[in-house]
């Protein structure tokens, strides 16, 4: 049995001032995701690989929660390049050839590139992707991501933000301001890496929170403690989410989450390769290669970017009206699309498609009337057919639950 403190909870006033900036400022918005389209909005929110076998138990000296907390919070790590796998299993149900096309669709992002991260980033939702990943300071990093002879990068070199998909040979630029101190600029559309992962998790940390230290782990032939982070409330989807801790530098090397139903991890992201070294300058160079087409973004110093993850692009319309119900990991997002919900199959307006989308969900009945809920392992969302939404990473009973107390 591994000497860690196991019975530690941090609460509104467990953790360390030094931490403090972890859990605050979009804590609120990183605990619940508003899935206008279910299936994919997950990945923007939690972010993202197949589970990558801890080896061995290093012998590591003892240490609390919260001593953890402040080591990651502490980190100066700003060198690093390495190679992640992530791996995402929302338990989608395969829509074999109109999948494809809907994610062909997705990648002709805002600006009519393939290459446009905005939505080529939102690949990662399912599947498997191995990464590799730079960074030397705030203003240089870069994002690969490998296919079957085919590879898509974003670099961030100062004020310039380029993405390139060598599959269709098109390149997307956008210009950013250098980053302040502390702050890095380059767009965030999807957590890539254990730490942005590891990030978003511990910004849900509050008195709804268990958190401890659950033995030690070797990841990517580092020793690592293992945090432990719990939903105490009934009702989430969340089961537990495991972040190993570079026990040296204190960084998150993999992360781990896995639904209260059991099975797989839902994301499991973690480094297989990692280095903390300056990697080489030319690693962030890039020029278009000749013949590519290159299509020019808007300047992300003129788009300020939403406290919610989920208001990028399209899913954002329309969601000023957005309430919370509940607190912690059960809370349940409330807004009204101003629509008529789904419509049925029957509609002649609606066709196959909105017999097919109402073939996904399950029917259900309330005080509210009638509805349909769209779920994953994760995420869930009951849309009525007044066109109220109830969205949340937690059950669907607790959906409907809401969805009275509404009414």
């Amino acid at each position: 049995m591994a000497p860690y403190e196991s019975d530690r909870t941090a609460g509104a006033e467990g953790l360390p001032d030094e931490a403090d900036d972890v859990r605050a400022g979009r804590r609120k918005a990183a605990r619940y995701v508003v899935p206008v389209a279910v299936v994919g909005v997950a990945a923007a929110t939690i972010g993202l690989v197949p589970a990558l076998a801890d080896s061995g138990d290093p012998s590591l000296p003892k240490i609390t929660a919260e001593q953890l907390i402040e080591k990651i919070a502490k980190s100066d790590v700003q060198q690093l390049s390495g190679t992640v796998k992530v791996s995402t299993d929302l338990g989608l149900p395969s829509l074999g050839g109109l999948e494809s096309g809907m994610l062909s669709g997705a990648t002709k992002g805002s600006g009519g590139s393939s290459a446009d991260p905005q939505s080529k980033l939102m690949e990662l939702a399912s599947g498997t992707h191995t990464l590799r990943v730079a960074a030397d300071g705030p203003d240089k990093a870069k994002v690969s991501v490998l296919e079957n002879a085919a590879e898509y990068s974003i670099i961030h070199n100062g004020n310039d933000v380029w993405a390139y998909d060598s599959k269709s040979n098109e390149v997307y630029h956008s210009t950013a301001p250098a980053a302040e101190k502390g702050q890095e600029k380059a767009p965030k559309d999807v957590p890539t890496t254990p730490k942005e992962l590891a990030d978003e998790a511990l910004k849900s940390v509050d008195d709804t929170t268990s958190v401890t230290v659950d033995g030690t782990a070797q990841v990517a032939g580092r020793d690592a403690y293992k945090l432990l982070i719990k939903p105490k409330q009934s009702g989430s989807t969340v089961g537990a989410i495991t972040v190993a801790v570079d026990a040296k530098t204190g960084v998150p090397l993999k992360f781990t989450l896995v639904p209260t139903s059991g099975g797989a991890a839902v994301v499991d992201a973690g480094f297989t390769q990692v280095a903390f070294a300056k990697p080489a300058a030319s690693t962030f160079d890039f020029t278009p290669p000749k013949g590519a087409k290159v299509t020019e973004g808007k300047d992300t110093k003129d788009t300020k970017a939403p406290e919610s993850a989920p208001s990028r692009g399209d899913l954002g319309k329309g969601l000023d009206g957005v309430k919370t119900v509940g607190k912690g990991w059960s809370t349940i997002a409330e807004f009204d699309t101003g629509g008529q919900g789904m419509p049925s199959g029957s509609s002649s307006e609606g066709g196959n498609v909105s017999g097919f989308l109402n073939s996904l969900g399950d029917h259900v009945k309330g005080k509210f009337g009638s509805g349909t809920v769209f779920s994953t392992r994760l995420v869930n969302a009951l849309i009525t057919d007044d066109g109220k939404v109830y969205a949340g990473a937690v059950t669907k009973d607790a959906l409907v639950k809401a969805a009275n107390a509404a009414h």
